[in-house]
């Protein structure tokens, strides 16, 4: 009533006024057809659900049967996706296969500066004092030790000077030859 004519029922208090022209606010009615504005001013046709499943099937429909035919119609179109997916596959796995020559390269090129150490039983060796253990004017390191055990993996097993051999194997990264 209130959209038709912009009347408002008998009877009614002040603020069910209110809260009606703020539900109105985003509809308008044009001849018999409701439509909702949207905020970036498109308006929307409001349909109730046999209205919308009939729009639906006259809009639909026609495409429906026309992507079917095409479907059937379109194997070579079919077959040139697939052979154009084949050949992007191929191209990724010879860019994988390069990034792993790089990488080898990187490699060789960093290992062929390092100089492998091997300590032999029997050797005295110095083991680095991690910097949170020590002040400002400590030693970097303490010892010497003795190589007790040569473990595989890069890790010896040391002992003390006395003979006393520790219960942990040390990562080579942590010790140095001791040169008397």
């Amino acid at each position: 009533m209130y959209l038709e004519k912009g009347e408002y029922p008998e009877g009614i208090t002040l603020n069910q006024k209110k809260t009606i022209r703020k539900l109105v606010n985003g509809f308008f009615l044009n001849k018999n057809v409701l439509h909702r504005r949207t905020p970036d001013l498109g308006l929307l046709r409001c349909v109730d659900s046999i209205e919308a499943t009939r729009l639906i099937e006259k809009q639909i429909r026609p495409k429906m049967s026309q992507v079917s035919d095409s479907w059937r119609l379109d194997k070579e179109w079919i077959r040139k996706r697939y052979e154009q997916l084949a050949l992007i596959d191929k191209k990724r796995m010879i860019t994988v296969y390069h990034g792993q020559l790089y990488q080898q390269r990187m490699a060789w090129a960093f290992d062929k500066h390092m100089r492998t150490r091997v300590f032999q039983i029997g050797q005295l060796v110095l083991k680095r004092i991690f910097p949170e253990y020590k002040g400002r004017f400590a030693p970097n390191c303490q010892g010497p030790y003795m190589v007790r055990k040569v473990l595989s993996g890069g890790a010896v097993v040391l002992a003390e000077m006395d003979g006393q051999e520790w219960p942990r194997a040390i990562n080579l990264d942590v010790i140095k030859t001791y040169y008397v």
